[in-house]
């Protein structure tokens, strides 16, 4: 055995906590998705077995560097630009960074494993938000469809939003308060994000990006950053991070799906991530944080009309479960930080410095906003305006409550 491939199984066997195969970050050139080949024993595979081998091969490219990361996504503390927190962070960097770092030319990439494949509802669709129905609501005037552009009612989740529509926007951004709420069953979800969306005919064009809890995906329940994009309501394009061919990343510091730390606490030091999405002239939607820091784009032949601009933003939060807009018994499973939005500051979850840009090329608050809750009793929305500061938009809820939420 090579001194290469020795250290490479030595990460492959070293174990992290109650994790035994550790997470590493693998440095790949700008024009791979993915990234390290895995090597296959010299035994007989069934069908599924091949078919994994298969995928694996296809999303993991061989790597220029191996990186066996720390399992936190750090913000530092420092001044929010909130106007209500005073001593909140949108300063991001990973303390993966310490063990090393990607070469120039090169980007972090979570490695995908075998473990991940197997928990998806199928290999075609790993990555991928869950295939679900329209519901009708009060926004929709046809069955299954919506009123409002970039508004859709999906049967398995829950939304409480922030809303800015009937304009083109070229932009927004937002400071996404960081917390880790529970997730109940292993195959819901829970996100905290702003979405840009369009309407195409009978489908929905959306680029999204802020920090989700998915088991499902991840494997476990730490708070992640993520992004994701469809260009037809989720039904067969478009997968979290880079999981699937769409969003070219070209940051080599950041990676997609890493673990967000430190996490806000009841009472105490609250933390955010500043989180935009702006389109550059050639019509692609580019990912920035810590306000103009660029960590990849979404080229514009993804889409149609989203190519333009988009026609609503939407800010806040949304859980995905089979357990919602049904019978009782309801999911448990938080959004947010778990506390309703009526809590406000240092108790619920928070946007803040919310903006949106459109042609006049400023960056400013919206002219028309509402909100939405899908489900009032169990996740609530709040937009609130201190008098001389900006709005603040609050929300989440624990989900099932025997009173409000059975």
């Amino acid at each position: 055995m090579s001194a290469s491939q020795k250290k490479r199984s030595r990460y492959q066997q070293v174990g992290m906590g109650k994790y035994k195969v550790p997470i590493l970050l693998l440095c790949v050139f700008f024009n791979l998705c993915t990234i390290l080949e895995l090597k296959v024993d010299a035994r007989t595979y069934s069908p599924l077995e091949r078919e994994i081998e298969a995928k694996l091969k296809l999303l993991n490219k061989p790597a220029v560097k191996s990186i066996r990361m720390v399992p936190d996504f750090l913000l530092e503390s420092q001044s929010s630009s909130t106007g209500v927190t005073s001593n909140s962070s949108s300063d991001v960097f990973q303390t993966w960074t310490k063990s090393g770092s990607c070469p120039e030319e090169t980007v972090p990439i979570r490695r995908i494993r075998k473990e991940d494949l197997l928990r998806a509802v199928s290999l075609d669709r790993f990555g991928q938000k869950p295939l679900e129905l329209f519901v009708n609501s009060t926004y929709n005037t046809n069955l299954n469809f919506h009123n409002l552009d970039g508004f859709v009612n999906l049967k398995n989740r829950a939304d409480a939003l922030l809303m800015a529509y009937a304009f083109n926007f070229i932009g927004a951004q937002a400071n996404i308060n960081v917390w880790n709420p529970k997730v109940e069953k292993p195959e819901d979800f829970t996100t905290a994000q702003m979405w840009l969306k369009a309407t195409n005919g009978d489908n929905l064009e959306s680029v999204e990006a802020g920090w989700t809890v998915n088991p499902k995906l991840y494997g476990d329940h730490k708070t992640r950053f993520f992004v994701y994009w469809t260009k037809d309501t989720y039904k067969s394009t478009g997968c979290f991070d880079l999981t699937c061919k769409g969003f070219v990343q070209t940051n080599k510091d950041v990676a997609l799906g890493a673990i967000l730390a430190p996490i806000s606490i009841p009472f105490g030091q609250q933390y955010e991530i500043n989180v935009g999405i702006f389109q550059d002239n050639n019509q692609n939607w580019w990912l920035k944080i810590k306000n103009n820091i660029p960590v990849g784009y979404w080229p514009a032949e993804l889409f149609g009309n989203l190519k333009h601009s988009a026609t609503t933003v939407q800010w806040g939060g949304q859980v995905f479960s089979y357990a919602v807009k049904t019978k009782p018994p309801h999911t448990g499973t938080q959004m947010g930080s778990g506390e309703e939005a009526y809590n406000k500051y240092k108790h619920a979850c928070y946007m803040g410095a919310v903006r949106i840009k459109d042609y006049s090329q400023a960056l400013k608050y919206p002219q028309f906003v509402t909100t939405h809750a899908g489900e009032p009793e169990c996740y609530s929305a709040l937009n609130i305006a201190p008098y001389g500061k900006d709005p603040v938009f609050f929300f989440g809820g624990a989900g099932r409550q025997p009173r409000y939420c059975p």
